[in-house]
């Protein structure tokens, strides 16, 4: 008895199509998904088989505020959702990937200046809520506070948790609160030159994201968390934090290849290959690491360090007291922002 031969029986290499091509295709004739949007603190758009976000405030240092996990999130869950896309790719426009949280905003001013929206007045997320919170001379609610940082992390893992496989491009800085983001990613690769590291363990932080020792692990994170030191993107390489390093005028070039070659792949591959591989990661305890890490950020901000060094900087600015915090490890001007 002989059986019908697949349509794609005939055809060279089906399976290379994409979701939405080849004739049998669910996605055949519905129309296509938006490819483009401008977020408050970041781009997103489809390029083919990927998707690029690019942060972009690089005026500040690419530096994180409170709408930058939910924009994050939003279009992740985006690029998850086009079945045209295989790849996600994040990057920073601008002189670095993120220089970490807005100082401006949460050291100098106490929260009470970040630029929340409607949706989040009267919610954990509220600005003033939380400048309340963080008043020295106030009492200190660390679940308040927990609720608030833990949505942050949260927003960073959707790089972890998207079905399908993320790309983090890093150059010039990854510095604090932006390697929370960049560590989510699956892959990393970055510029030789690229400054990449945790300085304020030194004072006022903790990685919430608790993602050092499943990355690098124990001796080499506790090497840079028990300093504060930064290492560059060709270090980085080859400690295992980032999968390739290369001259910064190749970075373009390096990750264009990369992201191809992953974007050629079934995404039902791509995705079934993460999913599995993930599941070492979460049996290691990430998500617990996770919940640990931002409990201890939110003591080391309210701890008379931490008061001394948010006070000092409410009093001369964060960049100041950033010195003044740097300047006896001798790394102070390699930053011009972090948090």
């Amino acid at each position: 008895m002989s059986h019908p031969e697949p349509e794609s029986g005939g055809q060279p290499a089906a399976w290379y199509e994409s979701w939405a091509e080849g004739p049998d295709s669910p996605w055949r004739h519905r129309p296509d998904p938006d490819f483009e949007r401008e977020y408050a603190t970041l781009t997103y758009e489809r390029d083919g088989r990927i998707a690029r976000i690019t942060f972009n405030r690089p005026d500040k240092g690419n530096a994180i505020t409170p709408h930058t996990p939910r924009d994050l999130a939003h279009a992740v869950e985006r690029a998850d959702l086009d079945p045209r896309v295989h790849v996600i790719v994040v990057s920073g426009r601008g002189k670095g990937f993120c220089g970490g949280y807005d100082l401006d905003m949460f050291a100098e001013q106490g929260f009470a200046g970040a630029d929340g929206s409607d949706e989040v007045t009267g919610t954990v997320l509220d600005p003033v809520v939380n400048a309340i919170n963080h008043n020295p001379r106030g009492v200190w609610d660390p679940m308040i506070d927990y609720a608030m940082m833990s949505r942050f992390t949260k927003g960073f893992a959707s790089l972890m948790h998207a079905n399908k496989p993320t790309v983090a491009k890093l150059h010039g800085f990854a510095i604090a609160g932006g390697t929370d983001i960049a560590l989510h990613a699956d892959q990393i690769i970055c510029a030789d030159d690229t400054k990449i590291g945790y300085p304020p363990t030194r004072v006022w932080g903790i990685p919430a994201a608790g993602l050092w020792a499943h990355r690098l692990g124990d001796q080499r994170a506790k090497r840079l968390l028990f300093t504060g030191d930064c290492i560059s993107g060709k270090q980085a390489a080859e400690w295992g934090l980032a999968v390739e390093s290369c001259p910064a005028e190749e970075l373009d070039e390096r990750t264009e290849a990369l992201v191809e070659r992953i974007a050629r792949m079934p995404v039902n591959q791509l995705m079934m290959a993460k999913l599995a591989l993930n599941s070492a990661l979460n049996t290691q305890g990430v998500a617990n690491s996770a919940m640990i890490s931002t409990v201890f950020d939110g003591i080391s901000r309210h701890t008379r360090e931490g008061y001394a060094f948010q006070t000092r900087s409410a009093t001369v600015g964060f960049r100041e007291a950033v010195r003044e915090r740097d300047d006896p490890y001798g790394d102070h001007k390699r930053a011009q922002f972090e948090r």
